[in-house]
């Protein structure tokens, strides 16, 4: 991280095409994560005012978007470097993933999750609904423990998205929001995000339902692999730049 901070710090020209380029990859894997397979095209159209869109695909192109802004407010967070990334984060991340459901949600921003769903992507055993926001707060009050800041910030990182997850407070957006709060917590140390990859899927489901260290060691890998994606989406950026310009 070191290295590739110093390189970037020498082209920051390029930090513009980089971080678009790097969150469409982080859209993407994520999506993949919960199954949902998303095309360049689809991405580009969603994310780019420029593009007019198919309104049949709207829902899905307000999903995107949603994910996007998600992905900034955290940016916007770290540089203010004022954020708390407990319970606060929680009520404000979560309704951007929410959007289309805000108006109904306005008085309570979380608005978890009454019962057990019976049909869901994840299989590993998850809070009952009376013991939720409990332990959400328990996650919010450790995330400000001296423990957590003594921590490792991968362990950190790995263990609050575990936490989280394990809590599953919503039906929808439970797995991009814990992901997200993950990354958040990364790139607030000074990392980049750890993208887990599709291909990763089902192991990242299986390392769900055992203690969180086999998390930590998919999201060190996660993390190794988007340092080299980075390094190669830098290189790229730059051609570009230089494309351009000739």
């Amino acid at each position: 991280m070191a290295a590739f901070r110093e390189r970037l710090a020498q082209r920051e020209y390029v930090l513009g095409e980089f971080n678009e380029r790097l969150d469409f990859s982080w859209i993407y894997h994520d999506n993949a994560l919960e199954g949902v397979v998303l095309s360049f095209h689809e991405l580009k159209a969603a994310i780019d005012k420029n593009i007019i869109s198919d309104a049949s695909l709207i829902p899905a192109y307000m999903d995107i978007n949603n994910h996007k802004l998600a992905i900034e407010f955290v940016r916007d967070c770290v540089a203010r470097r004022k954020t708390n990334f407990g319970l606060d984060f929680l009520k404000k991340v979560y309704p951007i993933f929410n959007a289309e459901e805000n108006a109904a949600s306005a008085r309570n921003p979380l608005q978890y999750r009454k019962d057990n769903p019976l049909h869901r992507l994840y299989f590993h055993e998850i809070a009952p609904p009376e013991k939720i926001s409990y332990r959400v707060r328990k996650l919010a009050d450790w995330l400000g423990s001296e423990e957590a800041r003594k921590t490792h910030p991968i362990k950190r990182a790995a263990k609050a998205h575990f936490r989280l997850i394990s809590i599953y407070p919503w039906p929808k957006h439970s797995g991009k929001v814990a992901r997200l709060l993950m990354n958040a917590l990364l790139i607030k140390d000074g990392y980049l995000p750890a993208i887990i990859h599709a291909i990763e899927r089902q192991r990242y489901y299986e390392v769900l339902r055992a203690p969180h260290a086999g998390l930590t060691t998919l999201l060190t890998e996660s993390l190794d692999g988007t340092i080299d994606a980075a390094h190669r989406l830098l290189d790229e950026a730059e051609q570009a730049v230089v494309r351009a310009a000739s």
